[in-house]
């Protein structure tokens, strides 16, 4: 009788500079932290890191179709939004966005994650509310799994500043051990 393997599962991350390792030694991001846990686990998924530094979500989903087709991945986390708000974007346009992101994932056979962001106080509080809830609508609408905020424990505590780089928009590679702990339960409960 002969048996095979099952494949390993693949994690699709569609992301921007938080994922792609921007100003970041190669391999001391979270997705690569991440593909190690597996390793380390023995959880047979494979990591496949599409993400570009500046991307927004129009991006994104220019860039969805082809991924998705091309490594028919079982779990999408979708890790944008945070440029949409840096360039002013209009929050209908990316709701939308976000929506066909997770439709197009879903419709693909994936599970979604969603990582939520949240913007600078400088932006002010009114867009910082309605920026956070086009994460929250998108997830409950479409009813996938949210991570409220992907920099919790980075960007909200006292010794803040110390955890980013000298732009102060992008954590330093101490920072990404937190962010691989806010992703990782939630992504756990989508892998099979």
């Amino acid at each position: 009788m002969t048996t095979f393997a099952a494949a390993p599962q693949k994690i699709l991350i569609l992301g921007d500079s938080l994922s792609a390792e921007y100003g970041l030694a190669r391999g001391t991001g979270w997705v690569s932290l991440l593909t190690q846990k597996l390793a380390e686990g023995k959880v047979k998924a494979e990591v496949l890191n599409a993400s570009i530094s500046g991307d927004t979500t129009s991006g994104g989903l220019s860039r969805l179709p082809a991924l998705l087709a091309l490594h028919k991945p079982s779990v999408v986390v979708i890790e944008l939004g945070g440029n949409d708000a840096l360039r002013g974007m209009a929050m209908a346009q990316t709701s939308k966005n976000f929506s066909q992101l997770v439709q197009l994932s879903t419709k693909s056979g994936a599970k979604v994650l969603l990582l939520g962001m949240q913007v600078p106080p400088n932006m002010g509080p009114a867009y910082a509310r309605e920026f956070a809830a086009v994460y929250e609508h998108v997830a409950k609408t479409n009813k996938i799994a949210l991570v409220p905020f992907f920099l919790k424990g980075v960007a909200d505590v006292p010794n803040s500043r110390e955890l980013f780089q000298a732009d102060g928009i992008h954590p330093i590679a101490a920072a990404h051990p937190t962010m691989l702990a806010n992703v990782w339960p939630d992504l756990k409960k989508l892998l099979k």
